[in-house]
């Protein structure tokens, strides 16, 4: 898609006249808040909710989580993409470091691993963070409809989805499983 687009030159930023390293990094960034508002969708939407709770059914908070989506899911996220990918007129380039970099971070977001609090706090100003995105997975509505992001945290801060924390340590990965308690000493 982003070939046709460049070639037909189609999409906003074939029609600016800006340099191509420009382009690259408006197109990551555009292609990050289309993935943050596509996520907000599935939420938001019953029939998008109901095939987007397969990657929140795990009570296990794990790299696997990272990988369970509902083959629907799948189709249309890609579909959302290619339909970005044209809207936006996102370089080749920006298009395979944006999958590269979208894949990492769904990983790296959903560790079951912890940072130390200090660097926590301040990583969670550039990117998301497994104990940012940990919030997203509990099982309280106002929690999961929140943190949004996988990449980028901005989007959650600029359109008041962030939150900082969960309610309740216990409900950190959507269970009460003693992996995902906050230590107690």
């Amino acid at each position: 898609m982003a070939l046709a687009a460049e070639t037909g030159c189609w999409g906003l930023l074939n029609l600016l006249p800006l340099p191509a390293w420009s382009r690259v990094v408006l197109a990551l960034m555009l292609l990050d808040l289309a993935i943050y508002l596509q996520h907000r969708l599935f939420h938001a939407v019953p029939f998008l909710w109901r095939l987007h709770r397969v990657h929140h059914a795990d009570p296990d908070y794990d790299l696997t989580t990272a990988l369970r989506f509902h083959p629907l899911e799948i189709g249309l996220s890609l579909a959302v993409k290619c339909a970005a990918i044209v809207a936006i007129g996102a370089p080749a380039l920006a298009v395979l470091v944006f999958e590269i970099v979208l894949n990492g971070a769904a990983m790296l977001n959903h560790a079951n691993g912890r940072l130390p609090l200090a660097i926590d706090r301040r990583l969670r100003w550039l990117v998301v963070t497994p104990d940012m995105h940990r919030v997203h997975h509990s099982v309280i509505p106002r929690e999961t409809n929140s943190n949004f992001g996988f990449n980028l945290p901005w989007w959650d801060r600029l359109f008041g989805t962030y939150r900082a924390q969960p309610a309740a340590a216990t409900r950190r990965c959507g269970s009460a499983s003693p992996a995902c308690r906050e230590p107690t000493n």
